[in-house]
C-alpha cells in the first residue's frame, strides 16, 4: 500500500522578540499561524488580528498578510497543500484548540513526514482546530509614535495598569499631548481604547473556556464585576451572552 502523503508540506517553530515582523507576502497555501507564548498582531484581508499565547490564526491562500510580535516568545507556522488541506475557510478565522492542539503541532513537528502514522495525528489536529466566534470587535491603531508604543504595549499586556499620567512620564511625553493624540488618532480617550483592547483580549479567552473571573483577571481587572460592567460597556451584552449571539 502506498503511503498517504502529508497535508503539511511544512512546519516552523521558533523564538520571536519584540517588534520582530514579516512584511506583505502572499503565497497559493494556507497557512496557520499558531502562537504558544508569543502576542502577533497580523493584518490580513484588510483588518488585524491579535493573535494571543495558546491561540492561532488561520489564513487562506492567496491571502496578502504580514505581521508584528508584540510580545515575544514562541510560534509556529504551519503550510498546508492546498489541493488536500480539509480546511476550507475562506477568510482569515482566529482558532483555538486547546493543550491537545499544541502537543499534535509538537508531535507532528517532531515526526518524520514518511511516518505512517502521521495521517492520524493530522487528521486528529484538524478536527480539533475550533473557529473563535467571528465577533469583530475592531481596535484603531494610531499612527504616531509617541502614542504607538504605549498601544502595542498594551497590546502586549492588557494588564498593564499604568494610567495615562504613567505613560506620560515613562515616555517623557506631556500628558496633555498624549490624551490629545490618542483623541485624534483612534477617536477614544485613552481610558475608552485601553478598555476596548482589554474586552478584544478577553474575547478569545473565554471562547477558549477560561472562566470569566480568571479573564477578568488576565486582561487587567482586580473584580469581576468590574470587568463584567466594562464589557457590557464596549459590546452592550455581558460576556456570556456575547459570546452566545
Amino acid at each position: 500500500m502506498s503511503p498517504v502523503p502529508s497535508l503539511i508540506l511544512s512546519i516552523d517553530r521558533g523564538e520571536s522578540g519584540p517588534r520582530d515582523d514579516f512584511g506583505t507576502h502572499v503565497h497559493p497555501e494556507p497557512l496557520l499561524l499558531w502562537t504558544w507564548t508569543a502576542t502577533v498582531l497580523v493584518t490580513a484581508a484588510e483588518r488585524d488580528w491579535l493573535v494571543p499565547p495558546g491561540h492561532g490564526l488561520w489564513v487562506p491562500g492567496d491571502v496578502e498578510h504580514s505581521g508584528a510580535v508584540l510580545r515575544g516568545g514562541a510560534g509556529s507556522a504551519l503550510v498546508f497543500d492546498p489541493a488536500t488541506c480539509p480546511v476550507a475557510w475562506p477568510r482569515p478565522t482566529g482558532v483555538s484548540g486547546g493543550p491537545l492542539v499544541q502537543a499534535l503541532i509538537t508531535h507532528l513537528f517532531e515526526t518524520d513526514p514518511g511516518d505512517p502514522d502521521r495521517v492520524h495525528a493530522e487528521a486528529l489536529l484538524f478536527s480539533r482546530l475550533t473557529p473563535l466566534p467571528p465577533h469583530d470587535l475592531h481596535v484603531t491603531l494610531p499612527a504616531d509614535p509617541r502614542i504607538r508604543v504605549i498601544a502595542e504595549r498594551l497590546i502586549a499586556d492588557p494588564a498593564d495598569p499604568r494610567d495615562l499620567a504613567a505613560w506620560a512620564d515613562h515616555t517623557h511625553a506631556g500628558l496633555r499631548t498624549l490624551s490629545r493624540l490618542f483623541q485624534n488618532e483612534t477617536g477614544l480617550s485613552f481610558a475608552r481604547w485601553r478598555t476596548r483592547v482589554r474586552v478584544r483580549a478577553a474575547i478569545p479567552l473565554l471562547a477558549a473556556g477560561a472562566t470569566v473571573d480568571s479573564v477578568a483577571r488576565q486582561v487587567g481587572y482586580r473584580k469581576t464585576s468590574a470587568f463584567i460592567a466594562a464589557f457590557r460597556r464596549v459590546t452592550g451584552q455581558t460576556p456570556g451572552t456575547y459570546l452566545q449571539a
